[in-house]
């Protein structure tokens, strides 16, 4: 009898490891999944590895890097004159890269935290269709 308590406090225990293992796991998968694993960076933005941008209103706005890939990023609130600028700034603090935790400078009216920045297709044209 007391064997059989044993075998079963260790089918118990082993059981109960297995779960936390499995519980262990999921949890280590879980931020990587709700993180927003679509973020990506934009090497030497600094340096000529942004070509060229488009606005998209006062919310977001198209980036072309050097190789011609398209990235959309879009602000954290709405970037005031974004969709009149002729020329914006875009602060890559020291690492170089443009990513979601720089920021675009738009002359004479301020800076614009960046929200996220993923791949995208080329900005529509004026008739609605991508170039």
């Amino acid at each position: 009898m007391n064997r059989k308590w044993w075998v079963s406090a260790a089918g118990i225990a082993a059981a109960l490891s297995l779960s936390a293992a499995v519980t262990t796991d999921a949890l280590a998968d879980e931020p990587a999944q709700s993180a927003g694993s679509n973020d990506v960076s934009i090497p030497f933005a600094n340096n000529g590895g942004i070509r060229d941008w488009h606005a998209d209103r006062d919310r977001g706005l198209w980036i072309q890097d050097s190789f011609g890939k398209w990235y959309y990023a879009t602000v954290m609130g709405p970037c005031i004159g974004l969709d009149f600028a002729n020329r914006i700034g875009f602060d890559t603090r020291p690492m170089g890269s443009f990513d979601k935790f720089s920021s675009i400078v738009v002359p004479r009216e301020g800076r614009c935290a960046i929200q996220t920045l993923r791949p995208s297709g080329a900005p529509p044209t004026k008739h609605g269709k991508s170039s």
